[in-house]
């Protein structure tokens, strides 16, 4: 029998997805990249990848396929002994000084990720000035919010994994794509987040829009951001709403299942939906509410992953929803949990 031939390894990288999530990246990976080969770091979450495409030819098939459950890519210039103590800030220092043209005049960050267990001594503050006054050497301007380049290291056992990107490569500017959100005071779930993270990775503008739907809007948390945004919200819940959006003047409140209700045709550009519903009733609730949506209506869609396939799951749903809808984006996000989110656009 003749031994199947290995591809060379050509490029290093530190994957991450939401936790229980990355043997489906790896997955996903494979699909679009065929000769990855993969080791777990922190089990269900961050894993190594070696990659027989270049740096560039990796990044470019992983962003222009959009992968549902990857959700941060680093890129491994060097792996360093760590050693527990100065000397490690040491070693990132000299990798950080070969790199310096690529900050050169750019708003720069230090992102350091710390696996249980890791050796490295030193916490993300500590890490940070240390490095900075490197960057400062290149006219790199230190950035918390909006770098233009990440300097991103990787610690787990007694290894340092540190590699350098633009955010757009390395899909966020957040270390590991773990983006967070203030919490505010009076705040009426943590559900809103999602929306607002959505916001975002979709590129939307929720103040664009004039009518929304919120389907299964109970306690609220998507609504209140909507009313924010300064839309006329009809959210649909047979429960209550928080009492702090009692008498909202762009409020209407719908006390039914999604399934009685009939809506003006051609009402609303928006529809949201957080039901913790089966995938297949959530679709058909969707799907028969597709008339009250104008054409070029924009969606946004959790869609719950309740069964070990969520590959399936999620072809089954876009193929359903795909009769009404152009799905423009699946993605899980940080704030996703057994769960996507779709981004979708009525036909």
């Amino acid at each position: 029998m003749t031994e199947r031939k290995r591809q060379p390894i050509v490029s290093l990288w530190i994957g991450t997805a939401n936790q229980g999530y990355a043997p489906y990246a790896m997955e996903e990976i494979r699909k679009v990249i065929p000769g990855c080969g993969f080791k777990p770091l922190s089990p269900g979450e961050v894993f190594w990848m070696e990659s027989p495409l270049d740096r560039a030819a990796t990044i470019s098939s992983l962003l222009d396929s959009e992968l549902v459950f990857l959700r941060h890519i680093q890129p491994i210039e060097a792996s360093l002994d760590a050693a527990g103590d100065s000397s490690d800030l040491e070693k990132l220092a000299d990798v950080l000084r070969g790199a310096l043209p690529f900050f050169q005049g750019k708003k720069a960050a230090v992102h350091l990720r710390k696996a249980n267990g890791a050796i490295f001594s030193y916490g993300a503050s500590e890490t940070k000035a240390a490095l900075e006054t490197v960057l400062a050497e290149a006219g790199g301007e230190p950035s918390v919010q909006h770098p233009e380049a990440i300097f991103s290291i990787y610690a787990s056992g007694d290894k340092l994994y540190a590699g350098f990107a633009t955010p757009y490569d390395m899909m966020s500017d957040w270390p590991g794509g773990a983006i967070r959100f203030q919490r505010e005071e009076g705040q009426i779930s943590r559900a809103k987040f999602k929306l607002l993270e959505a916001e975002k990775t979709f590129g939307l503008d929720y103040s664009g829009f004039t009518q929304a739907i919120d389907i299964g809007a109970a306690p609220g948390g998507w609504t209140s951001l909507l009313l924010e945004r300064g839309v006329k919200v009809t959210a649909v819940d047979p429960a209550d709403l928080h009492p702090s959006l009692q008498g909202h003047p762009a409020l209407r409140h719908l006390k039914q299942n999604a399934s009685a209700i009939k809506l003006d045709k051609g009402a609303y550009d928006l529809l949201v939906c957080d039901m913790s519903w089966s995938p297949m009733q959530m679709s058909r609730l969707v799907l028969d509410l597709k008339d009250a949506l104008v054409p070029g209506a924009k969606a946004v869609i959790t869609v719950k992953l309740m069964h070990r396939k969520p590959l399936q799951s999620i072809r089954e749903v876009k193929e359903r929803l795909g009769t009404a809808f152009v799905i423009l984006r699946s993605k899980q996000l940080f704030h996703n949990r057994e769960e996507i989110t779709l981004f979708a656009e009525k036909k």
